[in-house]
């Protein structure tokens, strides 16, 4: 037996039907952006979120085809609320879902995109069917809806979905010929291939950040225990011991700039400082760029500094600020060795040459006071700790020797 179709409402008692809720439905959509907004405050990048409520054109177009394609029941069109959530790298998606899934009962989740293959074109999406908050229908009053739909893409994934809308969804367009078929699936395939490729660029600046902030603890420790033990007379810290999480046995075969750096990194920060060297050689050796090439030369001479070769330390530190002039980390880091080898009047050239380029470096600042104070200059010496304790009020090794400061001066 065949199934009855539904009757298709009349244009005016459907036009009736959908405003009557309108303006209520417009507020919400408004406060739910801003939820979903003041969630993502803590994520660097910030996902954007954009929202619509649906005009009446729109819907009735929808309600029509959904009629069209499934005559055995009235349609229920849920995006009447609609938002979208536009990230920056593929893995942010997931934790834009997760926080959702948090903020709101969920009803429905769809993975737009995922059954086509590499040779056909479509927009990938996540749509997340959302209930509406009781508290807010009880505040605005009945919405002639109770569920929205959010859109989670990348960027360019929502930049494929807005050129898709315009050039198939819109226009009514299925392309028959093969070419223009393989044309939009190769542009979709690249879209795709542009954000597994960002994804894998963000994890790798995220390895290489690690490695590079182990590898400026284990400098700073060295400093500190060479310096600071000098002033404060402070008991004898026991020696900072390499991480042990990363072996080079069975290191990988590659000699790409990055990759060599980063395994450079690695054997930098397991306390294989020859290693190290020996890498952070061989990139030189490869004539790179001159930017690249000052960075590597103040890597290498860190190493150097590790293994306590102090001249040649000052000798890559140098060459990176010939390379570089205006690298105020290398000059900063030439004046350390300068103090750990007690030449206190070339550290504080080199301390002050990194402040003429950057003035708000608190460390220079503290570690130049330090060098005044073993010239005997006490004055300049408060005068600098004052400075650094300006830009850093808390620190507690920098108020303790402004105290030591001002009992010298005082006697």
């Amino acid at each position: 037996m065949m199934k009855t179709p539904p009757v298709l409402l009349e244009w005016d008692t459907l036009k009736d039907n959908f405003f009557q809720f309108y303006e209520q439905r417009r507020q919400v959509t408004r406060l739910l952006q801003e939820q979903l907004e003041g969630a993502f405050l803590r994520f660097s990048p910030r996902p954007t979120v954009k929202s619509r409520t649906k005009d009446f054109e729109s819907f009735y177009k929808k309600y029509v085809r959904l009629i069209q394609n499934n005559s055995a029941s009235l349609p229920k069109i849920t995006d009447l609320i609609g938002l979208r959530i536009v990230c920056t790298f593929i893995e942010d998606v997931q934790l834009v879902e997760d926080v959702i899934k948090k903020l709101f009962v969920i009803h429905e989740i769809e993975r737009k995109g995922s059954q086509y293959s590499f040779k056909e074109f479509g927009y990938e999406s996540t749509h997340v069917l959302i209930r509406i908050p009781d508290t807010l229908i009880q505040e605005y009053g009945p919405l002639g809806c109770d569920v929205a739909e959010i859109q989670i893409r990348t960027i360019l994934q929502d930049a494929w979905a807005e050129v898709e809308h315009e050039l198939v969804y819109k226009a009514e367009f299925t392309p028959f010929d093969e070419p223009m078929k393989r044309k939009l699936a190769a542009v979709n395939a690249s879209l795709s291939l542009a954000d597994i490729v960002f994804q894998e660029i963000r994890d790798y600046q995220r390895q290489l950040n690690r490695e590079l902030d182990r590898r400026r603890e284990s400098f700073y420790k060295k400093v500190e225990d060479a310096t600071d033990r000098e002033i404060f007379k402070q008991e004898e810290t026991s020696e900072l011991k390499p991480s042990m999480w990363y072996s080079l046995e069975g290191s990988r075969s590659r000699e790409s700039l990055d990759d060599l750096l980063l395994d450079a990194l690695y054997a930098h920060n397991q306390g294989n400082f020859e290693e190290a060297i020996a890498l952070y050689t061989r990139i030189i050796e490869t004539s790179p760029p001159v930017t690249v090439a000052a960075v590597i030369y103040k890597h290498r001479a860190m190493a150097y500094f590790a293994e306590s070769r102090y001249e040649e330390a000052i000798q890559d530190f140098s060459r990176a600020l010939e390379l570089d002039p205006k690298s105020y980390k290398a000059a900063y880091f030439r004046g350390i060795v300068y103090a750990v080898l007690q030449r206190f009047t070339e550290a504080i050239e080199d301390y002050s040459r990194s402040l003429e380029v950057n003035p708000y470096q608190f460390y220079a600042l503290y570690r130049r006071s330090q060098a005044y104070y073993h010239l005997g200059d006490y004055t300049q010496a408060l005068s600098d700790c004052e400075a650094a304790l300006r830009i850093h009020p808390d620190s507690e090794k920098a108020q303790r020797f402004r105290q030591l400061l001002l009992k010298k001066i005082e006697t």
